[in-house]
């Protein structure tokens, strides 16, 4: 199989008070291309001060893995099967909740893609529906998780 790696790293800036727990929660995700994407907290956990709300956070960063993952297998079995498209999109919602020990947890994933095929061979709605539940079985990171992850496709007709 295949082995992955990322780097994290945050730091504290000067007049940052880490004991009173007064400090940026700003930090850099960096990946093995070479690219670097601000991370933060989430909003509503914290008081804005504290946050970069224009940083990916956590939470965002698993909903587009999820789907990220989701689609890139999507793709790859649309194609095997012959189809063709030109466009897919998805806006990933999760919820977190706290679970039975009181521990926040994103409990449900619900992903909504919409995919538009274009050519002579279009696929049937529950061909659409065959595609998402084998790329769902296939995907990495919804193996990964324990939330309940729910795939809703829009099928136009």
């Amino acid at each position: 199989m295949a082995d992955h790696t990322a780097k994290v790293r945050w730091q504290i800036w000067e007049g940052e008070d880490f004991a009173s727990n007064r400090y940026s929660r700003a930090h850099t995700w960096s990946f093995d291309g070479g690219l670097s994407v601000p991370g933060s907290a989430a909003p509503g956990y914290l008081p804005a001060a504290l946050i970069d709300e224009s940083a990916v956070d956590p939470e965002e960063a698993l909903l587009a893995s999820a789907a990220s993952c989701h689609m890139l297998y999507f793709l790859a079995y649309a194609a095997k099967a012959g189809f063709t498209m030109t466009s897919y999109e998805d806006n990933p919602e999760g919820k977190v909740e706290k679970n039975e020990t009181g521990d926040p947890w994103m409990s449900t994933i619900v992903m909504r893609p919409s995919v538009v095929f274009t050519g002579d061979k279009r696929p049937t709605g529950d061909e659409i529906e065959k595609l998402h539940h084998r790329a769902h079985k296939s995907c990495i990171i919804a193996n990964s998780l324990k939330s309940a992850l729910t795939i809703e496709p829009i099928i136009e007709s």
